[in-house]
């Protein structure tokens, strides 16, 4: 019972204080003359109160949350560290494989020049076709010859037998006076005996003469059929390279004016005529075309840019479409981004013709060269230019170095092949080249 009054005098002591702490209060409120009042109860008070109490419990908790978030900022960045250790890692890794490839890269080098000594003997060949050519006029020459004096003998053949007729004729004129004339007659039969073995013997020689031109024709055919031979294997290899380069082989061709062909007439079979050089004269008009052939894809060769233009290099973007590196949306790339270190060398992929040289736009420093047929090779983001507009560059020259002017993320370069304006992906050269390589 006392515990109980305790209690309630205690409550009633507060309850005291309270009133007394938040007595009832109101505001006096005047507005254009008018007074009006607002009454602040005495439990609207305590509501406030305990409002700025949450509030201020609130406060003290975020405070110690805050405090406490540093340690765990703390804890993550001990993470990023590791982080940081495992992307080192991956670079020195990074630098191990450019290591290789620039090793790979020499090897192509090496055999680029093997293709180029493929080339130089392929000029040696064509020499020897040459004189192989100029042999077979002097041949044919030496035929004529032999034909005419064929045609002569023949000749000569005629009139012995003419005579031998005339002698016959004659004998059986002198058949009445035969005792009388037998000495004649002793002498015409020598005549005729001496007219006999001279035929047989201009017979000999004419079958000497053709077996010899057969024999000479045979050989020089096999000679004939050989370059031939080498000939196609040449043409189609370099068939091969264009078509892996991603070229259509008569388009291309047709730019860079052709195979002539103007050639027509009705179709005859043609039929052996028996005459000595008839089917090497059919083989040399083959070898003939063949050879035209090999010209044309050489001077298309020559102007390909099947070399990588940096020695070495990681691709950083692909050709076609991709995620813009700038504003992260997707967009179409025509060219190839090479990343590899500032400065580091550009070269020419193929002798051409510089056509623009200087700052475009986005591109930065640009550099364009034309090889001639529809093909161009285009050089951005360049740190510096070394070469004018309208200057002639041989494969290999270094043309500038890399840089990431105009709109870049870093050093790289953008690299860009086109054939007659429309942009091909220059992996498929670097893939072609490799193959010319490998031969």
């Amino acid at each position: 019972m006392r515990e109980t009054e305790k209690h309630d005098g205690f409550l009633a002591r507060i309850k005291r204080l309270l009133l007394r702490a938040f007595p009832e209060r109101q505001v006096v409120l005047r507005t254009d003359g008018r007074v009006s009042f607002v009454t602040l109860s005495h439990r609207l008070q305590l509501g406030l109160v305990g409002v700025l109490f949450i509030f201020g419990s609130w406060t003290a908790y975020t405070s110690v949350s805050y405090a406490l978030h540093d340690k765990i900022i703390e804890s993550k960045d001990g993470k990023i560290a590791s982080a940081r250790l495992a992307y080192r890692s991956l670079l020195m890794e990074v630098a191990t494989y450019q290591q290789k490839f620039t090793s790979i890269t020499r090897d192509l080098e090496e055999n680029h020049s093997m293709m180029l000594g493929l080339v130089q003997q392929n000029a040696g060949l064509q020499q020897n076709l040459k004189v192989v050519s100029a042999q077979l006029q002097s041949t044919e020459k030496e035929r004529e010859g032999v034909r005419n004096a064929r045609e002569a003998l023949r000749g000569q053949l005629s009139e012995v037998e003419e005579k031998l007729l005339a002698i016959n004729s004659h004998n059986y004129a002198l058949k009445d006076n035969l005792n009388t004339v037998e000495g004649d007659l002793q002498q015409v039969l020598g005549e005729r005996n001496e007219a006999l073995f001279e035929s047989s013997r201009m017979r000999r020689q004419i079958a000497s003469l053709e077996n010899r031109l057969v024999n000479l024709e045979t050989a020089e055919i096999e000679a004939v059929q050989q370059l031939k031979d080498s000939t196609i294997s040449n043409n189609e290899n370099m068939q091969r390279v264009i078509q892996l380069a991603g070229f259509d082989i008569e388009k291309l061709l047709a730019a860079d004016g052709g195979v002539l062909k103007g050639q027509g007439g009705p179709f005859i079979p043609a039929k052996d005529d028996g005459v000595a050089g008839s089917k090497l004269k059919v083989t040399l008009s083959e070898l003939d075309q063949h050879l035209l052939q090999s010209e044309a894809l050489q001077d298309v060769m020559s102007k390909l840019p099947l070399a990588s233009p940096l020695t070495s290099y990681r691709v950083t973007s692909q050709f076609g479409k991709r995620r813009d590196p700038v504003n992260n949306k997707w967009a179409a790339h025509y060219g190839l981004d090479m990343a590899s270190p500032l400065k580091t060398s550009v070269y020419v992929a193929a002798p051409g013709k510089v056509v623009k040289a200087g700052w475009k736009g986005k591109y930065g420093r640009f550099i364009e060269i034309d090889h001639g047929s529809g093909i161009r090779t285009r050089y951005g983001h360049l740190y510096k230019i070394l070469v004018k507009k309208g200057q002639q560059v041989k494969f290999r020259d270094k043309i500038g170095l890399l840089g990431s002017s105009g709109r870049s993320t870093g050093a790289h370069l953008h690299y860009e092949i086109a054939f007659k304006g429309r942009n091909l992906n220059p992996v498929k050269f670097f893939k072609a080249g490799q193959y010319v390589f490998q031969e």
